[in-house]
């Protein structure tokens, strides 16, 4: 994994996932467990960014996956 980590396409798609991921799971998880007022809300904001990110840093990783694995060029990757 550390092979991985040293790859910086692999740390941007790691970054972007989180980052355009993470508010829309973080609501959709605070909603379930019951500490908002609507246990229902809509989120749109947090979707659109979720769904702009999400697919860029699956392409990242898998491309950052596939050069370390390919020839272990990892750090200028």
């Amino acid at each position: 994994m550390s092979r991985y980590l040293e790859s910086t396409l692999f740390r941007v798609g790691l970054v972007l996932l989180v980052v355009g991921s993470g508010p829309l799971l973080a609501i959709m998880l605070v909603a379930k467990l019951g500490f908002t007022a609507d246990p229902n809300p809509n989120p749109v904001f947090c979707g659109i960014l979720a769904g702009l990110t999400f697919w860029p840093a699956l392409i990242l990783l898998a491309l950052a996956v596939w050069r370390v694995r390919r020839g272990g060029d990892a750090g200028r990757a």
